[in-house]
Parts: structure tokens; C-alpha cells; sequence
């Protein structure tokens, strides 16, 4: 089933109610979803591989807390803010600001920004890891098995 964005997530909390949390693709929801958005986004950034490498070690040890709880939705929700943290650092590698349209629609030329196309290999790498977790992807399957 695909996420679903007519629920009120400000109002939410998917820890106590998993029963309405969809995987969904990518990244869907991942700065609506409470309260792992706030327990995640403080330790997401990327500006240099130092602070990427931090935190993904930090959201890595958050990963593994939430599995010692039996709580998926925080693992796919770790999963999400890893797969973020690759999509943006791409984002900025190609692209000045992170922009990759001018106002005026037309797209600005490509760059390489070799700080955070290494960034995002940071991420790349832990995300790898992440969809390869035997254990997280039995967990993904029981989740949707149980409510889609």
C-alpha cells in the first residue's frame, strides 16, 4: 500500500499505533512521521564526510536501539533519513546550493562537488547495509503482511 498522506501526523503517534504506518517508496514521509521525526532529524546531516560519517553512525546506533525495542517503524524510519541523507548529498555533489532548477524552470549545469559525492558514498554505503539486513527486510515483509 502507498503511504498515506491524509493522516494527521502532527497529531499522530505511529509508535503507539504501527498499524498505520505504510512503508511507502523512498523516502515518503520521512519529515511527517512522529515521534521519529524528532528523534531523527537532530542526528541527520551531510554538510562533510566527517559529520556524514557521524551521522550515520548515529542514526546506525538509533537503527539498532529500535530493533532491540521490536520496533520496525523506527527502523524503516532510519532507513529513510540514510536514504535521504544519499539523495541530498547527490543533489548537492551535482548541483550549486542544492538547486537544481533556476526561478525561471530551466536546470542549472552539473558540478562535482567531490566533499559531498563522498558524503553521500557515506550514505550509500550504510544504506546498502541497511536493505541488506536480513533481519530488517523479514520484519519489512511482516509489517505489510499485517497492514499492507
Amino acid at each position: 500500500m502507498p503511504f498515506d498522506y491524509d493522516l494527521d501526523y502532527a497529531k499522530l503517534n505511529l509508535r503507539e499505533r504501527p498499524d498505520l504506518y505504510r512503508v511507502g517508496r523512498g523516502e515518503q514521509g520521512v519529515l511527517l512521521v512522529e515521534p521519529y521525526k524528532s528523534e531523527l532529524l537532530p542526528l541527520w546531516r551531510f554538510r562533510t564526510p566527517e559529520i556524514a560519517r557521524e551521522s550515520c553512525e548515529k542514526l546506525s546506533e538509533m537503527f539498532e536501539h529500535y530493533r532491540s525495542e521490536d520496533d520496525f517503524v523506527g527502523m524503516d524510519m532510519v532507513r529513510k533519513f540514510i536514504q535521504m541523507g544519499y539523495t541530498r548529498s547527490r543533489r548537492y555533489a551535482n548541483y550549486q546550493g542544492g538547486r537544481k532548477y533556476k526561478e525561471s524552470g530551466e536546470q542549472h549545469g552539473r558540478q562535482n562537488d567531490p566533499i559531498k559525492a563522498e558524503s553521500a558514498t557515506i550514505f550509500k554505503q550504510k544504506w546498502d547495509e541497511i536493505r541488506a539486513d536480513e533481519d530488517y527486510l523479514a520484519r519489512k515483509k511482516v509489517h505489510q503482511n499485517k497492514y499492507g
